[in-house]
């Protein structure tokens, strides 16, 4: 006869521990109060609230200049997720106080042109983008560095600092994206200027030329495609001048552009580089993400590989 087996209480002291209990990251919001999408603030308040959230670290600003402060500030208490209100500018101002940290960024897109979160495939949809700042993968994001500033999206110097600046003028609160394109055609009759380019440290162009880009992503201002091969993550910065002069010829390059051809035009020259000297003749106005900067007569752009952590979607743009 085959007796059952014994049926002893279970042994509490053997029993598989259980699995520790990951900590919530602390979570920063830098907000641009300007600056809006969905149900505002409040909702995103909310949405983020909602996730388990201790202690969280609040900051509005009235202009993105103001946040690399509260930047500094949300780093020394510790925090280590940031949700980044409002526009490229709002953006660039706060990846620049936070390139080298350890901290990782989750961008809202409430401003007008939102160039980055479009080339990351972010959309301007808010309870999504809080979404992907706490569930989506993580990416290491390069940055470009032009006059000791990073930026994450380009920077120029020349017709496409001149439309930024005029841009910023109160225009983009009134028209939005239509902005641009309104200052774009003020400028298009703008003059050339001799200027020399250098790509780690040879000489590339010499010569008159009205625009200078260099890109960390593909879409720049006005949102074409300007650098069909241009990857964010790959420790590399697009570069292309324009020689174009007057409506005419700006005309076909924009046309080429906003075809995704602008290599083939006979306006511009497009290469990569990790470092880009600029030195022109006459002052000119240079920009970075959309924020328009003093005039120079020089600009030093360098490559930062890796330099920030960002939050994206599942699926790569």
């Amino acid at each position: 006869m085959v007796k059952s087996a014994d049926r002893r209480p279970a042994d509490d002291s053997a029993a598989a521990p259980a699995t520790p209990r990951t900590p919530a990251p602390r979570v920063a919001v830098i907000a641009h109060r300007k600056k809006t999408v969905g149900g505002g603030l409040d909702e995103l308040r909310k949405l983020i609230t909602g996730y388990d959230v201790e202690d969280l670290l609040w900051y509005e600003v009235p202009k993105s200049k103001k946040a690399p402060k509260k930047v500094r500030q949300a780093l020394k208490d510790g925090a280590e997720l940031f949700f980044l209100w409002g526009g490229d500018g709002t953006v660039q101002r706060c990846v620049d106080a936070l390139a080298g940290s350890d901290a990782t960024v989750a961008i809202v897109p409430a401003g007008t042109a939102n160039l980055l979160a479009r080339n990351l495939g972010i959309p301007e949809d808010l309870p999504e983008a809080v979404r992907i700042g706490f569930e989506g993968r993580r990416a290491k994001l390069d940055l470009g560095k032009i006059n000791g500033e990073h930026f994450a999206v380009m920077a120029g110097v020349g017709f496409d600092a001149e439309m930024i600046a005029d841009a910023d003028r109160g225009l983009k609160d009134r028209l939005g994206r239509f902005a641009y394109i309104w200052t774009g055609l003020r400028h298009v009759g703008g003059a050339v200027t001799p200027m020399k380019i250098k790509i780690d440290d040879n000489d590339w162009f010499e010569g008159d030329a009205s625009c200078v880009l260099v890109g960390n992503v593909g879409t720049v201002t006005g949102g074409i495609d300007v650098f069909e091969d241009a990857r964010y993550d790959d420790g590399w910065l697009e570069v292309g001048v324009s020689t174009a002069e007057g409506p005419i010829q700006w005309a076909r390059t924009l046309g080429r552009m906003s075809a995704g051809d602008a290599e083939k035009s006979p306006f511009v020259r497009i290469t990569r580089a990790r470092k880009v000297s600029v030195k022109l003749r006459t002052p000119m106005a240079y920009e970075l993400d959309g924020g328009a900067r003093d005039r120079v007569k020089r600009i030093t752009v360098k490559v930062v590989p890796q330099a920030v952590t960002v939050c994206l979607p599942d699926t790569a743009p």
